[in-house]
C-alpha cells in the first residue's frame, strides 16, 4: 500500500481554518465499502504502533512539566470501549484528542493548548464508484515562540507518525472483521 503527500484536500472542514503549518497524506481503500465514520475513528485508535504509544508516553511526562496536556494513554488501547461504547460525538475525549465535528465523510479531532493548536482530519471520499481514499490531514496554529519550539522537533517525527498511522487505518478498515 502506497501512502503519498498530498495537497491539502479542499472538501474538509478544515479547509477555510487559519494555521502556521498544514500536511496531508493519503492513501487507496481497496476492495471495500464506504467506510462509516466511527469506523474510520475506531480504525485510527486502533492503529496506533507500539511505538508510537511510547513516544506519547515521553511526551507527555515532558511536557506536564511545563504545564500542557497530556490526555491519557490506555483508553485508546482498549478495542471493547471503543468499539461498544465510544461514540465520536462532540466534544467528547479519547486519549489527548478531542472531537471537534464530524459528518458522514469527515472526523475532526485535535487539541487546543496554551502554546498551540492542532486539527486532524480524517477523510474519507470517493473519486469513482471503485476508487476510494482515506486522507489524513493537520493543521496546527501557534500561538506562542514556544508553540514553535514545541512543534519543531516534533514535525519529523509527526510525518512518520501519520503516514505509519495512515497505513495501519487503512488496514483496519480493510480487514473490517477487527472492527467487529
Amino acid at each position: 500500500m502506497r501512502i503519498k503527500e498530498v495537497n491539502f484536500p479542499k472538501n474538509s472542514m478544515l479547509s477555510n481554518s487559519k494555521y502556521d503549518y498544514s500536511d496531508s497524506f493519503s492513501g487507496a481503500l481497496i476492495n471495500t465499502t464506504a467506510p462509516d465514520i466511527k469506523d474510520i475513528g475506531n480504525a485510527f485508535f486502533l492503529s496506533s504502533p507500539q511505538w508510537v504509544d511510547h513516544l506519547f508516553k515521553v511526551r507527555n511526562k515532558i511536557v506536564a512539566l511545563f504545564g500542557l496536556k497530556t490526555g491519557t494513554t490506555g483508553v485508546v488501547q482498549k478495542k471493547d470501549f471503543l468499539v461498544n461504547t465510544f461514540d465520536f460525538e462532540k466534544g467528547k475525549r479519547i486519549g489527548i484528542f478531542k472531537i471537534y465535528n464530524h459528518n458522514d465523510h469527515e472526523l475532526i479531532l485535535g487539541e487546543n493548548d496554551k502554546h498551540l493548536d492542532f486539527k486532524v482530519s480524517l477523510l474519507a471520499s470517493a473519486e469513482s464508484q471503485s476508487k476510494k481514499k482515506l486522507t489524513i490531514s493537520t493543521i496546527v496554529k501557534y500561538h506562542n515562540f514556544w508553540g514553535k519550539l514545541y512543534f519543531f522537533p516534533v514535525k519529523p517525527f509527526h510525518k512518520i507518525i501519520v503516514k505509519s498511522m495512515l497505513k495501519k487505518t487503512i488496514e483496519q478498515i480493510e480487514n473490517s472483521s477487527t472492527l467487529a
